[in-house]
């Protein structure tokens, strides 16, 4: 049976300040409704990703800011980063780890700069949205087998 991921939930302090912010990064609204008073649900998709992020009034227990290290893929970090930049986001430093292999917990282990060979799931940088849930990006340009 295939198990696909469809959506992650996020706490947020303040639901259109955080649509708000998702939209101008050019992720689309798919939905935007309040029910009732006690209920609010807000839909967002990044490009080209199957998989979305709801946040809303009364539709998660989570904590705020709670959400750490999402991932999300690119094929050229430099111009993933320069472009939310350019958006206003602030983004760290494009970074890979001292392993090679998949970045540390928290800040450990950054090297400054790119994978020095450019390799595929090599290279990352990072951002957060208003509440400071967090995000990753991660360049991959040559997918692993079976992937």
């Amino acid at each position: 049976m295939d198990l696909k991921l469809e959506v992650v939930v996020l706490g947020v302090t303040d639901v259109d300040r955080a649509r708000d912010f998702y939209q101008s990064l050019g992720w689309r609204l798919d939905a935007d409704f309040a029910p009732h008073d006690d209920l609010r649900v807000v839909q967002l998709t990044p490009p080209g990703s199957a998989c979305s992020i709801i946040f809303g009034k009364n539709v998660t227990e989570s904590v705020p800011g709670a959400v750490k290290d999402l991932q999300l893929t690119v094929t050229d970090i430099i111009a993933a980063r320069d472009e939310l930049v350019g958006k206003g986001v602030e983004v760290s430093e494009i970074f890979h780890d001292e392993g090679g292999v998949f970045h540390h917990a928290g800040t450990a282990g950054r090297l400054s700069g790119s994978h020095p060979d450019r390799a595929s799931y090599g290279s990352f940088a990072s951002f957060a949205d208003p509440d400071g849930n967090g995000w990753m990006l991660q360049e991959i340009t040559q997918r692993l087998p079976g992937r």
